[in-house]
């Protein structure tokens, strides 16, 4: 086996979007994002990787963890991406991606909210994703202490574990405009706003479709009202649409935490499964698509668009089954002699 390399990407600016100011969302500073990379270093080192690739950002992430770097320590060969110029947007993200890929990544962690792990999902090819909470909302990413997720991504990566037996494919939404292709990992929404704005969605009154790969009735976002009237989980192959209209003129009115600390009445007309293969016709014209719960598209009076949801979304990291396999094969334990005399 060649050398063997992991990726790490942070987004200085997850948790950060609008939702803030309107919610009692919670905050991941800079320091404890560097943190968070550096935990996930020395969990790479203890398995084994050869070499970190580490994307660079203008937040002082990457900065905070060259600091360390200097300090010392137990890490594989570390090497920051500063091949493509910053941006400050959800580029850095793509290119910090691509680049990994090229490199013969393994694995990749992302640090970010929804928003980030969709982009990041566009850009990975097959190479597995393990996306870790540090946004506002976090539906799709996993609530994981960065060392445990270390362990697992290192272990994937250094081939001692079987990726077959501890990724899964999950779905994805395409959404088709005449001028663009894009993808959700978790919901794709219609709003009758005329502009993207400020992106993050707080007021449901304007929506009137919603579409998602999958429905938690413990969820966070706009699935979470999908979730509190027909649950579908992860693993079904199915997604869920929804009709959405007025508060006062709908049959069903659920109270949905569309966001950390905000939980709002939203009106539905009816619901639905949504099926993988079938193209469904969006009423957006002359409104706004949001991905994610974030609104992207823009359309134009008499301009269509549409939704599909597709089984070959990306492939990701089970943490607790990785953690699980590492046990029954006892990677992380040695037998000393002191256990050797124990058994005779």
């Amino acid at each position: 086996m060649g050398e063997t390399v992991a990726g790490i990407v942070a987004n200085p600016a997850s948790g950060r979007d609008i939702r803030r100011l309107v919610a009692q969302a919670s905050v991941f500073p800079t320091a404890e994002k560097a943190n968070m990379v550096q935990r996930l270093l020395a969990a790479f080192a203890v398995t084994g990787v050869d070499r970190a690739l580490v994307s660079t950002d203008l937040g002082g992430i990457s900065a905070a963890v060259l600091r360390a770097l200097g300090r010392g320590g137990t890490w594989p060969t570390v090497d920051f991406l500063g091949e493509d110029p910053l941006s400050g947007t959800a580029k850095d993200t793509t290119n910090a991606v691509r680049r990994m890929v090229e490199a013969g990544a393994g694995v990749i962690v992302v640090l970010g909210g929804d928003g980030t792990a969709r982009v990041a999902a566009a850009a990975c090819d097959d190479v597995p994703l393990l996306a870790l909470s540090t946004g506002t909302n976090n539906a799709f990413p996993q609530m994981r202490e960065a060392t445990v997720a270390g362990l697992a991504a290192g272990l994937i990566t250094t081939g001692q574990i079987d990726p077959d037996l501890v990724t899964h494919r999950v779905s994805m939404l395409e959404v088709v405009t005449k001028a663009r292709r894009e993808i959700a990992l978790v919901d794709v929404c219609v709003s009758l706003s005329r502009h993207i704005g400020a992106r993050a969605l707080w007021d449901p009154a304007s929506l009137t479709e919603l579409y998602c790969t999958f429905a938690e009735p413990d969820g966070i976002g706009l699935s979470s009202i999908a979730g509190q009237l027909c649950p579908s989980p992860r693993s079904s192959p199915d997604g869920v649409a929804l009709q959405l209209g007025p508060v006062g003129e709908t049959p069903y009115v659920v109270q949905a935490p569309i966001a950390p600390g905000l939980v709002r009445p939203v009106g539905v007309r009816a619901w639905g499964v949504l099926q993988p293969g079938v193209r469904v016709e969006l009423a957006a014209a002359g409104g706004v698509i949001a991905l994610d719960g974030e609104r992207e598209l823009e359309l134009k009076l008499g301009e269509s668009a549409f939704v599909e949801l597709k089984p070959d979304g990306p492939w990701c990291v089970d943490v607790r089954a990785a953690m699980a396999e590492a046990a029954r094969k006892g990677l992380l334990r040695t037998e000393t002699d002191l256990g050797k005399e124990r058994r005779r």
